[in-house]
């Protein structure tokens, strides 16, 4: 069988987890089980996944610190899977890193959609930071390279997520890009109509370049357009 991957499975329920390994290695991915959240970060420093799927609610330490603790090392994609329909995870779970999010129950054609949309956005953005090291918009400076972002020479510290959506953004400054293309860049897959994580993110960044998220001046949305990163307000 042709393997596209490995994936770590960080789940407690054990019958849960099971079925969705057996479901991923039909798929032709390598799925390696981990049932403790203070497990993880050795796991990951071992096997160095492409891909760790993180349930939030685990024995020994919570996926939101795992997915914190691991984001200090490790870049390739993170999706976390909650039983809470609680708004609060999902925006701590992308400010902490995530890069998408997924209710339970998960249907399997829906998880497997997203874990090729996970893997194939970061072979995307593998493939552009390699053409470009420095972008440059006014005072604001992004290291593609090394994934670091810098504005008046001070370094802001960003989640994984964030800085995806941050480089496109910038990638294409003075523009307005489509809520669909934004998803597409940085999530590999299309808008459903539905998923509010850019949005989360776009006000998380918001915050950090204080920008008015009442009046925002520096990352605008534009109502039934998209966004637009205003080339002239980083000077």
């Amino acid at each position: 069988m042709e393997h596209y991957g490995t994936i770590l499975l960080v789940e407690d329920d054990i019958s849960l987890a099971n079925w969705v390994a057996e479901y991923l290695i039909e798929q032709g991915y390598q799925t390696t089980l981990c049932q403790r959240g203070d497990q993880v970060v050795e796991q990951v420093r071992q096997t160095n996944p492409d891909l760790v799927l993180l349930d939030i609610m685990l024995p020994g330490q919570d996926g939101i610190s795992v997915c914190r603790d691991l984001r200090q090392f490790y870049q390739a994609p993170i999706i976390m899977l909650t039983a809470r329909d609680d708004e609060m995870d999902e925006v701590i779970g992308l400010e902490v890193g995530a890069s998408d999010y997924m209710m339970k129950p998960v249907r399997p054609r829906a998880l497997l959609a997203r874990i090729k949309a996970a893997l194939r956005s970061k072979t995307d953005t593998q493939e552009s930071t390699a053409n470009s090291e420095l972008i440059n918009v006014g005072k604001l400076s992004i290291n593609t390279e090394s994934r670091t972002v810098y504005l008046a020479d001070e370094e802001v510290h960003i989640s994984s997520a964030e800085y995806l959506l941050l480089h496109y953004l910038a990638s294409n400054a003075g523009q307005v890009v489509s809520r669909d293309s934004v998803f597409k860049a940085t999530k590999g897959r299309e808008y459903d109509g539905l998923d509010r994580s850019v949005d989360v993110l776009i006000s998380s960044l918001r915050k950090k370049f204080n920008d008015d998220p009442q009046h925002p001046e520096k990352i605008k949305t534009i109502w039934g357009k998209g966004y637009l990163l205003v080339a002239t307000a980083w000077q």
